[in-house]
């Protein structure tokens, strides 16, 4: 035995373990070491029946496992599986009735078994769970890999809810079961997963020497192919056409037998299924295999068919057609070989033809390279099995490789292409003996079968996981074995995905735990103030309640387990929007009854005037939506708009058909097109009101019509009748009918020289027309008129393309074929109607812009921007006779009508859950908020919402569980806690809600809003393969990409989504019914949402009753004098006593401690500081709320305040530890300075702020759950709290924050002093070396304590340590939050080559793409610890095109950004330069970063390989 196998042993018999080794190092011999041991320990118990299970994923493991149990051990061992029968009855053990198991388990000892068979056993009571004493779970990793497996499946029935639990020892060699996996954080998380599911710990060696000698893994190579250059184009079109042609019959013969067979679309699905298959099949093997292995693909298709039509019974014939469409598949590609399919002969002749692809040649090269030694034994892995068995048929035509004696294996599926069970055992064995040397295998048995004699291992498709490459690799396992990934050349995508597979296995042993047998301590060996009574009782911190389940308070429609990665921030999924069902109407032709909502403007400049609007819907909305009065912003003003309910309306049929002509008018002139087509594009140019275009939808319907004045209700219909005139005239002019004939036609008033002739009427000069509105009759745009131009006429020249256009006259006539009648008369000045802007946030004042504080002068707009006027002849508009405010009014209707539709969606989500309950009523406002995210650019968002109700929802999942498991301790309760509060629970909580379809998380996009009646101006076709609004909840939906954007919709309301933000959204939801409607209303939506909390009083009477059976009248003076100094007289004097008994002192006092108390109080203090904190500081942003809460929200805060009011004398204890802590605490707290940053470079002993927790929690039940008289009590007992005025952040994070703001590196070292920690941090300024030094217990806290001092040296330097100094910087390099910089600190990871400080750096690389050349400077700046460069940009336009950029990046445009860079370097000098110009202002800051890296290395100072 090697060392590492008795120290996984040693670890196994003390607590349960998953023990990560490598294949190949001996996992089951020391499985059979436990397995002696267990079976010497069960002697002395000879009385009871106990069981050794030892459980294999597949038949084969089974089969192996059982061979080597029985050589090496003395024990009554046999196997199972579903192949196995029984000497009697002859049955299979899926038949075995109870005799038969009875019969099994007495007889034997050890049972080596699938894991199907023992679930199946367990589920039909054959086998009962508290016989086993020893789980050996082979392969384990796939407990994680879903929900159902069976694995997962006997650990949640059976282990969890078992009271007398078995040892659990787990066996893999890799930790990740998902594809594409490589950040520590997956891996991490995957490793927690399986350590809850499987109540253990994950254990590897220290000693990886030792386990490479034993394994001896095979040499990684990679061998590279060429790219195909033959893509068969034309075949694959004969292909295609065929396998269509054959689906048609199939539909046909379907449509036929649907009278007569009920089951006809299901057998014809099934088939149609099967052809795309073989036709699949045979495509794929043309693209990666070459033409001849598609034929031999096609004729093993063939040989298979005959067994899926002796399964069609009456659809003999439709199933022929599948074996019809192989046979024309077989002749297309027979002539497209011309006979060159006999022989294989000239490979490099084949591979120019496309006959065979060149990674098949590839691959024969490697054959080649092993030569003739007969004792080569090659296994090569392919992903599917089409691709096995080709290569095994086309092996054996090629005559120099003739001394491989080939087979394939591939899985037992139930598909007709299946390999028999027994079949797969005979060639495993032939392959063992030597009878076969080359195996072509699918993945049926990576996992754990061993191959000793194997020599090499060819994987011919890249592994999909770290899995799928580690076990290949370790099948490769004689002395000097190789192991062979092929690769396309050049392809960076399959070179990525390698890279990931490797990044993952690297990131699963680097969290792994490694065995250290010199520190590591039996459970039993606790200190006395870590001990919990669950310890005490020999169960460990992950069991659950005794007999109960996590999901018990779930409600059964959401228990089922959430998928892997739901809830997180790395998932994005894809789903739908909600549609307002209260803007659906039915209007009918004898007109409609609707709603009507008065919507009024006043502008906070008292001359600007805008006109009234009325809304007219078919459905009443909510009062507080119907009610509603905000603010839209403008670029020089704001303007408070107000709804106001006005009862019913009747519009007959003849005016809705005029209130449609002044929306389809007005929201089509002004925000989108009235023409569509075009003179130069196959689509005829039409007037849209005159097409069939559908612009009314029943979904989408309301009206939004002008009123006569402010202060009346009277629709101006007059306004609206010179809208339907408009429309009328412009369908019966010639242009409209795209005629090309004068305008003359439609003139109809006098050619007096003292009239201006417009379009449809003439008007005298006299006349003032200013702020006229008028349509264009030959773009379809609407105007106002500003002035007439006294010397411009339409035969002016004109101003634009000289070259091409004389006049406007000439202008028109050329590009729009109209001929002027009246060139001679002036020209007007037009200003064109606004489009669309987001006007709900204010850009120009103080105030909250996506949750974030903004400040005056940061996001001002550009009140000094160019305006573009138009010029035009009076005989192309049309005058519409309405007011100049009537159409000022229209440009603030987009944002309003946004915000209006956002609240009507909000509301209809309140009355999903409230449904018609009175007495619960929550603002509209705080449901809009809850559903808000910070993506959305508004005033408000989830995130206060979000914490808050992250703290309701464990405060009540808390009570509940304290209340109605009186008998489970604090461990127990607090891992039910963690799985009922995490985030894949309540993602699961929100998606069996459906309340993905109520998030709003894009930021409004007036260009994308429409009113009804208006076309849009571009569709945005949906591509995701969903023809319903909402998407299914499947795994295809969902993916990591991180290139697909999340926010963005389709035309069917379609967008991806975060994963962790539905879980956010339900406890922002959470949170505002705690705000709108107390505790109450939470515990409703709660109930709702599926948690099923009920607070019963009867409950806390009961656990009051319990509390007060505990005799405190010893100690009735010192309760007495604690509660003088909390200010609070206790009713129950039990409940106090409990609470300042510590663990250690529980068996010399009643039995009882304060751990339940504290896990009660740790969630009440959680929400009553969380809501103080939500109350007082309303204005401030979601992160420094979080900072808030994080600083008052701690067990050392918490110490802090028991040591303040002298509390920490009343702890009732008996431990030694603490003795010496307590007063070490008490010392450093009286000598130390009262600022926070001090006091956390000392650790507080946890008993004090736990005392704390749990008088808060006896203070609760005391008072019958009213939290505001707990309220009233702590907040003076924690008093001062935290406000953001004297926030301290954590030292080490101020100075990172500090460091990120100034451009400043900061590194550390830290190095052991006996039981110390040292910290060194050095911190380069620009012109001087700062370095300070900190000591703790623990590296968190020295490097607390070096930080601190340093951030005093920066402070005596006169630097304030405030003053974060983003103002003065436009732009930074890179920008790194707190958390990557916090861990980057220790961990730097660059392509530069280590150097020491005084060597020249080397960089490896520049990279090209954007950002590439900043992220390289960054990176060297970071490496050599100089301040981070400035950058600053400038615009500069120009009116005609230029041409900006070099080489591929060259573009013509109007707009260049040029950037000018300073580096500081210190002790040597300041670097300035300017870059080239560039189109956009990212990559003139790339052009900057770039010009100054080649500037370092002529200096010398870098050098760029």
């Amino acid at each position: 035995m090697y060392r590492y196998e008795l120290d996984l042993v040693n670890v196994a018999m003390r607590r349960n373990t998953i023990a990560h080794v490598d294949t190949g190092a001996g996992k089951t011999m020391i499985a059979v070491m436990i397995i002696k041991e267990v079976a010497l320990s069960l002697e002395k118990q000879p009385f009871e029946k106990k069981l050794i299970i030892f459980l294999a994923p597949t038949r084969n493991l089974v089969q192996q496992h059982f061979n080597v149990v029985r050589e090496n051990t003395g024990l009554m061992v046999e196997y199972y599986h579903g192949g196995k029968v029984t000497n009697m009855e002859g049955k299979k053990v899926d038949d075995w009735d109870a005799a038969v198991w009875e019969r099994e388990i007495n007889k034997n000892e050890v049972m080596v078994i699938t894991h199907q068979i023992l679930l199946d056993a367990l589920r039909n009571g054959f086998m009962k769970f508290e016989m086993i004493c020893l789980l050996i779970i082979d392969e384990c990793h796939h407990a994680i890999a879903s929900g159902n497996h069976p694995y997962a499946s006997i650990m949640k029935e059976f282990y969890h809810k078992s009271v007398n639990k078995p040892r659990v020892f787990g066996m893999t060699a890799t930790l990740e079961t998902r594809k594409g996996v490589s950040s520590a954080g997956d891996c991490e998380a995957q490793m927690t997963a399986l350590e809850i599911i499987l109540d253990s710990l994950v254990y590897t060696t220290q000693n990886r020497t030792e386990v490479e000698h034993v394994k001896q893994s095979a040499s990684l190579s990679y061998s590279f192919y060429e790219p195909c250059e033959v893509d068969h184009a034309d075949l694959k079109l004969k292909l295609d056409c065929s396998r269509w042609k054959f689906e048609v019959q199939l539909l046909d013969m379907q449509l036929s037998l649907q009278r007569h067979y009920k089951d006809t679309d299901e057998k014809h699905g099934i088939l149609r299924e099967r052809l795309s298959d073989d036709h699949d099949k045979i495509i794929y093997c043309i693209n990666e295999l070459g033409l001849l292995c598609a034929y031999e693909a096609v004729k093993i298709c063939i040989a298979e068919a005959p067994k899926a039509i002796e399964k069609c019974g009456f659809f003999e014939d439709s199933c022929s057609k599948c074996l019809h469409f192989l046979e024309e598949a077989l002749s297309i590609i027979e002539n497209a070989l011309h006979n060159g399919h006999e022989n294989i002969f000239e490979l490099e002749m084949m591979v120019a033809a496309g006959y065979i692809s060149p990674k098949l040649y590839q691959l024969f090269i490697l054959f080649w390279s092993f030569g003739g030694a007969k004792e080569v034994s090659c296994i090569v892995f392919a992903k599917s099995v089409i691709t096995a068995k080709v290569l095994d048929m086309i092996l054996k035509g090629v005559a120099d490789l003739s001394h491989f004696t080939a087979s394939y294996l591939t899985c037992n599926a139930t598909s007709v292409d299946a390999m028999p069970t027994k079949l797969q055992r005979e060639t495993l064995e032939s392959f063992r003996s030597g009878k076969v040397n080359l195996l072509f295998a699918t993945g049926v048995f990576e996992e754990g079968i061993d191959m000793p004699k194997c020599s090499t291992v060819i994987c011919f498709d890249i592994p999909k996981t770290q899995c799928s490459n580690v076990q290949p690799w370790r099948k490769a396992r004689q002395t000097s074995s190789r192991f062979f990934i092929m690769l396309e050349r050049d392809n960076v995508q399959q070179i990525e995905q390698v890279c990931d597979i490797i990044r993952s296995e690297h990131s699963i042993n680097d969290n792994a735990c490694v065995v250290k047998p010199s520190n590591f301590e039996e459970t039993k060996s606790y200190h006395v103030e870590e001990t919990k009574p669950h310890q005490m009782r020999a169960l460990t911190d992950h069991v659950l309640p005794n007999n109960e389940d996590p999901t018990e308070n779930i409600s059964s429609k959401h228990t089922t387990e959430p998928p892997p990665g739901a809830g997180t921030t790395k998932r994005k999924e894809l789903h739908g929007t909600t549609p307002i069902r209260a803007l659906s109407g039915t209007w009918g032709d004898d007109g409609a009854d609707l709603y009507a909502y008065k919507i009024s403007f006043k502008c906070n400049l008292v001359d600007v005037k805008y006109s009234s609007f009325v809304l007219l819907l078919e459905s009443k909305l909510d009062d507080d939506v119907a009610s509603l009065e905000m603010e839209l912003y403008l670029v020089s003003k704001y303007v408070n708009c107000k709804v106001s309910s006005c009862g019913k309306l009747h519009l007959n049929a003849e005016q809705a058909a005029k209130g449609k002509c002044f929306q389809e008018l007005f929201f089509n002139g002004i925000f989108g097109k009235l023409y569509i087509g075009s003179i130069y594009s196959e689509e005829p140019r039409q007037f849209l009101p005159a097409t069939d275009k559908k612009l009314w939808n029943s979904s989408y319907m309301y009206f939004l019509l002008p009123l006569e004045s402010l202060d009346t209700f009277k629709i101006s219909w007059e306004e609206i009748d010179s809208c339907v005139y408009a429309i009328e005239f412009v369908k019966k002019s010639s242009f409209s009918r795209a005629e090309k004939q004068s305008v003359d036609l439609i003139m109809t008033d006098s050619e007096s020289t003292n009239m201006i002739h417009f379009a449809n009427r003439s008007v005298h000069k006299d006349v003032d027309i200013t702020n006229m509105v008028v349509l264009t009759i030959h773009t379809g745009k609407i105007y106002s008129v500003l002035e007439v131009l006294q010397d411009e006429t339409a035969e002016s020249p004109f101003d634009g393309d000289v070259k091409q256009f004389s006049s406007f006259k000439n202008y028109f006539k050329q590009k729009y074929e109209i001929d002027l009648v009246y060139p001679g008369q002036n020209m007007l000045l037009l200003k064109q109607a606004h489009k669309a802007h987001n006007l709900l946030v204010d850009f120009n004042g103080e105030g909250i812009l996506h949750g974030k504080k903004i400040k005056g002068d940061t996001y001002k707009l550009n009140k000094d921007r160019q305006r573009y006027y138009a010029r035009l002849p009076p005989e192309l508009l049309i005058i519409i006779d309405a007011r100049i405010d009537v159409v000022k009014s229209l440009y603030l209707l987009p944002s309003l009508m946004h915000r209006i539709e956002s609240l009507m969606l909000a509301s209809q989500l309140r009355e999903e859950i409230t449904g018609h309950m009175t007495d619960i009523h929550i603002p509209i406002s705080l449901i809009l908020e809850a559903t808000t995210t910070l993506r959305c650019n508004e005033s408000f968002s989830m995130e206060r919402l979000e914490l808050l109700g992250d703290s309701v929802i464990k405060y009540v999942v808390s009570c509940d569980l304290y209340l109605r498991h009186p008998n489970n301790d604090e461990g127990q309760l607090s891992s039910v806690r963690k799985w009922q509060v995490r985030n894949s629970t309540l993602y699961n909580l929100g998606i069996g809600c459906r309340l993905q379809g109520y998030i709003r998380d894009m930021a409004f996009d007036p260009t994308r809003w429409t009113a009804p009646g208006q076309l849009p101006l571009r569709s945005y076709p949906c591509d995701h393969g969903v023809e319903t609004i909402e998407v299914p909840i499947d795994a295809k939906y969902h993916t990591e990409d991180i290139k697909i954007l999340t926010g963005k919709c389709c035309d069917m309301g379609h967008r991806w989504l975060g994963s962790k933000t539905i879980s956010d959204c339900v406890e922002a939801l959470v949170g505002a019914y705690f705000v709108g409607g107390g505790l109450t209303a939470a515990l409703h939506l709660m109930r709702w949402l599926g948690i099923s909390c009920e607070l019963d009083p009867s409950r806390v009477n009961e656990a009051i009753k319990v509390a007060s059976l505990h005799a405190y009248t010893p100690k009735l003076d010192l309760l007495q004098s604690l509660e003088s100094k909390l200010g609070y007289e206790f009713a129950v004097k039990g409940l106090l006593l409990e609470a300042i008994t510590h663990p250690s002192n529980q068996d010399l006092g009643g039995g009882y401690c304060y751990q339940r108390l504290e896990f009660l109080g740790d969630s009440v203090l959680d929400l009553l500081i969380t809501r103080h904190l939500f109350n007082k500081h309303s204005d401030i942003d979601p992160g420094e709320f979080t900072d808030l809460r994080s600083a008052s929200v701690n067990n050392e805060n918490f110490a802090y305040a028991a040591v303040r009011r002298n509390l920490h004398t009343y702890l009732q204890y008996c431990s030694g530890s603490l003795q010496t802590q307590i007063p070490d605490y008490i010392k450093f707290f009286a000598t130390s300075s009262t600022d926070t940053n001090s006091l956390q470079t000392k650790k507080s002993p946890k008993a004090l702020g736990d005392m704390v927790e749990s008088i808060a929690g006896a203070m609760l039940l005391d008072t019958k759950l009213n939290l505001d008289e707990v309220w009233r009590i702590f907040e003076l007992l924690l008093s001062p709290i935290v406000t953001p005025a004297k926030l301290e952040l954590p030292p080490l994070r101020e100075l990172i924050e500090f460091c990120d703001s100034k451009g400043y590196f900061v590194k550390d070292a830290c190095r052991s002093n006996g039981n110390a920690v040292i910290a060194e941090l050095r911190l380069q300024l620009e012109d001087a070396l700062l370095t300070a030094e900190g000591t703790g217990t623990t590296k968190k806290v020295a490097r607390a304590q070096a930080a601190l001092n340093m951030l005093s040296q920066i402070e005596k330097r006169g630097t304030s340590r405030k003053n974060n100094g983003k103002e003065n910087r436009e732009e930074k390099i890179n920008n790194i939050n707190t958390k990557e910089k916090e861990k980057d600190i220790t961990e730097t990871k660059v392509s530069i080559s280590d150097t020491s400080k005084t060597d020249i750096p080397v960089l490896e690389s520049i990279k090209t793409q954007k950002g590439g050349p900043r992220a390289s400077l960054y990176e060297l700046c970071k490496k050599m610890q100089w301040p981070m460069p400035s950058l600053t940009s400038s615009e500069h336009k120009s009116k005609t095109p230029i041409e900006i950029g070099e080489g591929v990046d060259k573009r013509t445009g109007f707009n260049s950004f040029e950037s000018r860079i300073s580096l500081t370097i210190p002790d040597y000098s300041v670097i300035e330069l300017t870059g080239k110009p560039r189109a956009d202002k990212k990559s003139s800051f790339d052009s900057a970063a770039l010009l100054i890296l080649y500037e370092l290395q002529k200096l010398g100072k870098l050098k760029i390989r």
